[in-house]
């Protein structure tokens, strides 16, 4: 069977995308090939690095970029992770599943550093959680498939 590739995508591809992508790298391994993106490219989070180091999980290395065509073609699995990503998504081929994950843009929270910072640590507890779903939810259809 070939390895399924996941494309995690948001609005600006420099929070939710990049730790999800980091999650699924650190939780899957090998076992799928793992990309993200953004409907733009805004650079890379500060906070989004430091509360993912603080898990033990360094997304410093990667780039944000923006979403393109042949990524499109490449991912078995999208998971749009805000409602902007969601519509403005360009059509995808019959091949591709699409599954919508929304969460709050912690770059978008006002308050102190200490909010913020609490911010980016919630947003980042709950895209754990929702990479630990997609890849059980992968798992259990390759274990189905395989009988």
């Amino acid at each position: 069977m070939d390895t399924i590739r996941i494309l995690f995508l948001c609005t600006g591809h420099s929070c939710r995308s990049q730790m999800a992508e980091g999650w699924a790298k650190k939780l899957a391994g090998n076992e799928f090939e793992i990309r993200s993106a953004g409907i733009e490219a805004r650079g890379q989070n500060l906070l989004a690095r430091q509360v993912m180091a603080e898990a033990g999980v360094d997304i410093s290395a990667q780039e944000s970029i923006r979403v393109n065509g042949e990524m499109l073609e490449w991912a078995d699995l999208l998971v749009t992770l805000c409602d902007n990503a969601e519509e403005q998504c360009p059509v995808l081929n019959p091949h591709t599943a699409r599954l919508h994950l929304p969460l709050t843009d912690p770059a978008k929270y006002r308050g102190s550093e200490a909010e913020k910072l609490a911010a980016f640590r919630e947003t980042r507890d709950k895209i754990r959680q929702r990479v630990v779903y997609v890849l059980s939810e992968l798992r259990a259809k390759a274990v189905v498939n395989s009988r």
